[in-house]
């Protein structure tokens, strides 16, 4: 289960999918290398950053391991060949 922050957008944050959370992160570091935002919405950018970071790392996580698990169920079939 997904805690939520005190606003609520860790639990928004993890129904993005991989593209649309890639997007948004693309621009957020936009925003905050342009620079002319206060502090308090520097750090908010930021920690929306981290958010969407997160949530990028573990699409990408997943589909690692699919590849993974592929991979192996392919080898396996391989060796099954090899051994009739």
């Amino acid at each position: 289960m997904t805690s939520k922050t005190e606003n609520g957008r860790t639990a928004a944050a993890e129904a993005l999918g991989y593209e649309q959370a890639r997007d948004e992160l693309i621009e957020v570091v936009r925003r905050l290398e342009a620079g002319g935002t206060t502090l308090e919405e520097s750090l908010a950018l930021w920690e929306r950053g981290e958010e969407l970071a997160k949530v990028c790392r573990r699409w990408l996580e997943g589909a690692r391991a699919r590849l993974d698990a592929a991979l192996a169920e392919e080898e396996a079939a391989e060796r099954a060949e090899g051994d009739e």
